[in-house]
C-alpha cells in the first residue's frame, strides 16, 4: 500500500536524503521517495504498518510529516500553493531579520566607515556597551531563524548532517566568539589590558553570524519565490476549473457546488461557461475551447453525443451533459495528479545530486575542522583561524545541488501540460532525451484509426456523386467499417440516400441489393469475377490504389463495373512532418502494423519510415519491442494505449496516443492528450532541454562549491593575498541557490518545433 505524506521542515537535499534514511529504518516499509520540490513523501507500507510511525521516524529527524489528503477530490483544495504558508512565514522572517540587521551593521562597522555613532558605544572605555548592544540587535535574528539551530544540530546529532548543520555550527561559533570576546574584554577592562580589549573589539563576529542568517534567509525566501513559479502551468489549469455546477434535478435548475456533482446528473452549459466535470452532451451544440488541457488553440465543434472536458470553456451555444466523471475521476483532476506525482518522483540524475550531498556535508565539516587547525597550528590567532573555517562551512551548503534536478523537472512537467503531455514520472522525462529507436503503432497512432473515402472513381457511364449515391445507398444495411465510411463520404455531402430492397450479403467478397427495382453489386475483384462481370481498365486503377496502401471497392449493376470507390485508413496530417523530425533529430523509425506487407509498404513509402514489421499479431508487439532493444537500441513505443499495453510496459519509455478525456493510461509513462504524432517529437525535444538545464544547473551548483571552498578556506591568502568574509560566502552561497532556480525558470520558455 501506497502512501502519500506532506513533510515541512526540507530546506536541501540533504534534508530529503536525511528523511528518507529515518523513514526506511521504520519496520514494515519497503520504499520511501522524498521530494524537496514538493515537500512530499510517498511511502510503500506492507500490511500492519501505521502512518502514525512513519510520522513519528520524520518527527525524529528534526522535521514535521502529515499524511496528505486531497480533501474530497476538489480540484480548488489542490489549487492553492503548497509554498504559500512557507513563503508568508520566511518573509516575516526576513522582514526581522533585515530590521535588526541595518543597526546591528552600523553599530558595528559604522565607526570604521565614518559614520556617526553615539559617543557611548566608540572608544575602548565602551567595549563592552558596544559588543552588548551587537548581541541584542543579533539574538532577535537568531530567535526568528532557529529553525536553522533545531533542524541543524538534530541532523548532526543523527549523524545525518545537512545545510542547516553548516549553518548552525557556523552561525553558532560566530555568536560563542562574540560572547567570548565579551568576557575577555571585561577581563581587560578589569585588568588594565587595553590591548586585550583592542584586538576583540572589532573582531567580535555577531554581525558575522546575524548576517548569515539574513542572506541564507533572503536566498531562501527567492528561491522560495521562484520554486512556486515553477507550478504555474498546473495553477492555471486548476483556476479554470468551476467552482459550481448548473443541474438538472426534478425538473429544476440547482445551481450546486462542484464537489456536489454525482455521475448521472444532467449539466447545464451556458456560453462563456467552464465545462465542471467530464461528460456526453445529450442535447445543444457549441464549440469549445480546450487549449488548456490540449494545447490547440482553435476552439472544437460538439454536438450530440460528444465527450466533454471539465475546464473547457464554452465558447458559443448551449447544451447539456450527462455527468459521467466526477470528483477525482475528472480530466483535470487527473491531470494535476500525474503531474503531482510526476514531480514527486526522482529522476536518477536527481538520486546522483542526493548521493553526493549525503557525503559532501560530513566531508565539509571536516575541511572546516581541518582549515582551523592549519591556520591556527602555524602561528595565526585563533579568531584568523575561526573567519576562515565559518567561511568554509557556510560558501559549501549544498542547497543549489539539491535544487538543480527538482525544479527543472517540475518546470518541465509542467510545460509539458501545457502543452498536451503528461510526463508520469521523472524517470521518464529523463530518459526520453536518450531514445534512438521510436517504434510506431500504425492504426491510431500514425493514420486516424478509421477507414474513409479517398478515391471515387469512374469512367463516364455514371458521375462521381451518382457512383457515391449508389455505393452508400446499398452499404447503408452492412455493419463493414469500409461501409461505414462510404456512408458517412455521403452524410458529408448531405445526400439523401435512396431505400435499398433485397439486400444482401455475399460472405467474403461483398454484398447484393436492388435500388428502384435495379440490381446492384457491390465487392472484391473475386465478387466481379464470380458475376462475370468485364473489369476492364478498373484493373489498373485497382492496382495502383492498392500498392497506394487503399482498398478498391467494385460497384457494378450485374452487366458493367460502374465505378470504384477506394477507403483506406489515411494519415494523419501531421504524421509525415513528425516522422521528419524524428529523424533529422537522429533517431530511428520502425512501424509495426497488423496489415498485409502491401499496405504496410506503401505507408513506409509514403512517409519515409526507415524500417516496417507488417503482419504482427498484438501480442507480438512487444517481442518486437524487445528484439530491438536486445541490439542496444533505447527505445521509445509509441502506441494506444489498450492493444499496445504489453509494448508500451517493454518499452525504455511507453507513449499513449490517448484520447483528452482517457489520459489515466496505466501502461504508458507519457500520455499525448490530443492524439498527435508531432507531441511525441515535442516530449523528446521538452526532455533534451530539461535535461540541457538539469546538466548546467548541476554544473553551476557543484563546480561552484568546489571553486569556492579553496578560496574560503585560505588557500590563496599567502601568496595573492585573496580572503573571503564569511558575509561574503554567505551572500555567494545564496547567489548560487537563486542562480539554479532562475536557471531553471528559463524552461517556460521552451517552444515546441512545429515547422
Amino acid at each position: 500500500m501506497e502512501q502519500k505524506f506532506d513533510v515541512t521542515g526540507m530546506t536541501c537535499s540533504a534534508c530529503s536524503a536525511s528523511v528518507e534514511k529515518s523513514v526506511k529504518k521504520v519496520p514494515g516499509v519497503a520504499s520511501v521517495n522524498v521530494s524537496l520540490m514538493t515537500n512530499s513523501m510517498t511511502v510503500a507500507l506492507e500490511e500492519g504498518v501505521q502512518a502514525d510511525e512513519v510520522i513519528m521516524a520524520v518527527k525524529k529527524a528534526g522535521y514535521g510529516a502529515s499524511v496528505h489528503s486531497k480533501k474530497g477530490g476538489k480540484v480548488e483544495a489542490v489549487s492553492a500553493n503548497p509554498l504559500e504558508e512557507e513563503l508568508k512565514e520566511m518573509k516575516t522572517r526576513l522582514v526581522v531579520s533585515i530590521a535588526f540587521l541595518i543597526p546591528l551593521m552600523y553599530v558595528a562597522m559604522g565607526d570604521m566607515v565614518g559614520l556617526p555613532v553615539p559617543s557611548w558605544l566608540t572608544g575602548p572605555e565602551n567595549a563592552i556597551s558596544f559588543a552588548f548592544m551587537q548581541m541584542l540587535l543579533s539574538m532577535p535574528i537568531a530567535f526568528v531563524n532557529r529553525k536553522y539551530f533545531t533542524i541543524g544540530f538534530k541532523a548532526l546529532k543523527l549523524r545525518s548532517p545537512n545545510m542547516d548543520s553548516l549553518i548552525a555550527i557556523g552561525a553558532t561559533a560566530s555568536f560563542a566568539y562574540g560572547i567570548y570576546g565579551i568576557f575577555k574584554m571585561g577581563y581587560g577592562l578589569g585588568h588594565g589590558d587595553l590591548h586585550m580589549v583592542h584586538l576583540f573589539l572589532h573582531d567580535l563576529y555577531f554581525e558575522v553570524g546575524a548576517a548569515i542568517l539574513t542572506l541564507i534567509t533572503l536566498g531562501k525566501y527567492l528561491e522560495t519565490r521562484s520554486k512556486g513559479k515553477t507550478s504555474e502551468a498546473i495553477k492555471k489549469l486548476m483556476d479554470l476549473a468551476p467552482k459550481t455546477a448548473l443541474v438538472e434535478r426534478g425538473g429544476q435548475e440547482l445551481e450546486v457546488a462542484i464537489e456536489e456533482v454525482v455521475i448521472g446528473d444532467v449539466v447545464l452549459v451556458k456560453p462563456g461557461k467552464s465545462v465542471p466535470v467530464d461528460g456526453t452532451i445529450v442535447s445543444g451544440a457549441s464549440s469549445l475551447d480546450q487549449s488548456a488541457l490540449t494545447g490547440e488553440s482553435i476552439p472544437v465543434e460538439k454536438t450530440v453525443g460528444d465527450k466533454v472536458i471539465a475546464a473547457t470553456i464554452n465558447k458559443t451555444g448551449f447544451f447539456k451533459f450527462r455527468a459521467e466523471k466526477v470528483g477525482d475521476d475528472t480530466t483535470l483532476a487527473k491531470i494535476i495528479q500525474l503531474v503531482e506525482d510526476a514531480n514527486a518522483t526522482k529522476a536518477p540524475i536527481a538520486q546522483l545530486a542526493d548521493k553526493i550531498s549525503a557525503v559532501f556535508v560530513p566531508i565539509v565539516i571536516a575541511l572546516s575542522i581541518l582549515t582551523f587547525f592549519a591556520w591556527y597550528l602555524t602561528g595565526h590567532s585563533f579568531e584568523f583561524a575561526l573567519s576562515f573555517a565559518i567561511t568554509v562551512l557556510v560558501i559549501s551548503c549544498p542547497c543549489a545541488l539539491g535544487l538543480a534536478t527538482p525544479v527543472a523537472i517540475m518546470v518541465g512537467t509542467g510545460q509539458g501540460a501545457q502543452n498536451g503531455i503528461l510526463v508520469k514520472s521523472a524517470e521518464a522525462l529523463e530518459i526520453m532525451h536518450s531514445v534512438n529507436t521510436v517504434v510506431l503503432d500504425k492504426t491510431g497512432t500514425i493514420t486516424e484509426g478509421k477507414p474513409v473515402v479517398t478515391d471515387v472513381i469512374t469512367k463516364g457511364d455514371i458521375t462521381e456523386e451518382e457512383l457515391l449515391l449508389v455505393g452508400a445507398s446499398i452499404e447503408k444495411p452492412s455493419e463493414h467499417p469500409l461501409a461505414e465510411a462510404i456512408v458517412e463520404r455521403a452524410k458529408e455531402l448531405q445526400m439523401t440516400l435512396k431505400p435499398v430492397e433485397k439486400f444482401n450479403s455475399v460472405s467474403g467478397m461483398g454484398i447484393a441489393a436492388f435500388i428502384e427495382g435495379k440490381p446492384y453489386i457491390a465487392g472484391n475483384l473475386a465478387l466481379m469475377k464470380e458475376e462475370e462481370i468485364f473489369v476492364g481498365d478498373f484493373q489498373e486503377e485497382a492496382d495502383r490504389l492498392a500498392n497506394e496502401g487503399k482498398t478498391p471497392l467494385f460497384f457494378g449493376d450485374h452487366e458493367k463495373v460502374l465505378g470504384i470507390i477506394a477507403v483506406a485508413d489515411v494519415v494523419k496530417k501531421n504524421s509525415k512532418k513528425a516522422i521528419d523530425h524524428f529523424k533529422a533529430m537522429g533517431i530511428d523509425v520502425v512501424m509495426l502494423t497488423g496489415d498485409n506487407k502491401r499496405t504496410a509498404e506503401a505507408i513506409r513509402l509514403q512517409l519515409g519510415i526507415d524500417q516496417v514489421v507488417a503482419e504482427v499479431l498484438p501480442q507480438d508487439k512487444e517481442k518486437e519491442v524487445r528484439r530491438i532493444q536486445e541490439m542496444g537500441h533505447k527505445v521509445a513505443m509509441i502506441g494506444d494505449g489498450i492493444n499496445d499495453a504489453p509494448a508500451l510496459t517493454r518499452a525504455d519509455v511507453g507513449v499513449a496516443i490517448g484520447a483528452g478525456t482517457d489520459i489515466a493510461i496505466e501502461s504508458a509513462d507519457i500520455v499525448l492528450i490530443k492524439s498527435d504524432l508531432l507531441d511525441a517529437v515535442t516530449a523528446v525535444e521538452l526532455s533534451r532541454a530539461t535535461i540541457k538545464n538539469i546538466k548546467q544547473n548541476l554544473f553551476w551548483a557543484f563546480f561552484y562549491n568546489v571553486l569556492g571552498i579553496p578560496l574560503a578556506a585560505g588557500i590563496f591568502y599567502l601568496s595573492l593575498g585573496w580572503r573571503m568574509s564569511p558575509m561574503f560566502a554567505a551572500a555567494a552561497m545564496s547567489v548560487s541557490s537563486v542562480f539554479v532556480v532562475t536557471n531553471a525558470l528559463r524552461l517556460k520558455m521552451f517552444k515546441p518545433l512545429r515547422d
